[in-house]
């Protein structure tokens, strides 16, 4: 049976799946990036409890996609967060389990997030697989540089900016 995707807005009783996409793609994407330890050390319980917050608050808009009942993938979009803000929304995180990469969840969860509005974005700099899909949905990098922690490993990022 072939389940059909689907994306829909995330509800608090959603956090567990978000935070287990989340952790799984994080492994998938920035193996070459993070230390495995980091990775592997990560507890899911206080992301979860993040996750829950963020959705029942409502301050950033977070969306799904689904296999079937799965969650393979997960968008958030805000309010910019920056005081320098390029665009007044920003694409604060997307990531789809790349067991699902060309099965469209990407493309329809940041249709979800941000349409075809203008909106800004941060990726890790060592990350051509997200540069390339975000270029083709017509972002550009503006040149804006930073380093971010991750898991306390510091990463630079870049913003893009439609």
């Amino acid at each position: 049976m072939i389940s059909e995707l689907t994306v829909r807005v995330a509800v608090p009783e959603d956090a567990a799946g978000i935070t287990r996409v989340q952790l799984q793609a994080w492994r998938e994407t920035y193996a070459h990036l993070l230390p495995a330890e980091a990775l592997a050390a990560v507890q899911p319980g206080p992301r979860e409890a993040r996750w829950a917050e963020t959705i029942a608050a409502g301050a950033s808009g977070v969306w799904v996609a689904c296999e079937g009942a799965d969650i393979i993938g997960w968008a958030s979009a805000g309010a910019g967060r920056d005081t320098d803000r390029p665009r007044a929304r920003e694409l604060e995180g997307m990531y789809v389990l790349a067991s699902q990469y060309g099965s469209g969840a990407g493309q329809r969860l940041l249709d979800a997030a941000v349409g075809r509005a203008g909106a800004y974005l941060w990726i890790a700099e060592a990350n051509p697989r997200a540069f390339a899909f975000y270029r083709r949905n017509g972002f550009a990098a503006d040149g804006v540089t930073a380093t971010h922690e991750l898991i306390g490993t510091p990463v630079r990022i870049l913003r893009m900016v439609r």
